[in-house]
């Protein structure tokens, strides 16, 4: 990925520098930037990677995830928290994860915590299994678990 992105910009760079003006614009550059991401796009194979903007976009695409999850999970904390009782059954479950390197369990671990109404407790040693304390079982474990669903493939779109 990072060879596809020199490549592009050396090639945004080169056109820059054929153009022949007199001043060095942004524009310039920028229809240097969009040539080479199609010379990049067509030879991509040839790098034995996926295309770099693919990447670009699965990152995006977790950001826009995340950003959801966090909306909707502090909305269900705040009627939790507003309501005139307290009705919350707190209680800890595990899930079991496919993602494998350190970097991906981590990412899912802080994820998940930055949600609120639910913290990572601990990893098992093979960092496989997550233990986590939710703050109403009964009404938000489905959800947790489809949130928890969302950022694991996001994460392996971005990683993989």
């Amino acid at each position: 990925m990072p060879a596809q992105f020199l490549l592009n910009l050396f090639i945004a760079l080169l056109w820059m520098l054929l153009r022949d003006e007199d001043v060095l614009r942004f524009s310039t550059f920028f229809a240097g930037f969009l040539v080479g991401i199609v010379i990049v796009f067509l030879m991509h194979r040839f790098f034995g990677q996926q295309f770099y903007l693919r990447r670009v976009y699965s990152i995006i695409k977790l950001i826009i995830i995340f950003i959801s999850e966090l909306l909707q999970s502090s909305y269900v904390v705040l009627k939790q928290i507003l309501s005139p009782t307290l009705d919350i059954k707190p209680g800890i479950f595990t899930y079991e994860t496919a993602l494998k390197s350190d970097w991906e369990v981590t990412a899912l671990a802080m994820l998940l915590t930055l949600t609120p109404g639910s913290v990572v407790m601990e990893v098992s040693p093979e960092g496989n299994v997550f233990y986590i304390h939710g703050m109403d079982l009964e009404q938000s474990k489905d959800s947790l678990l489809r949130s928890l669903a969302k950022f694991e493939k996001a994460i392996m779109e971005v990683t993989r």
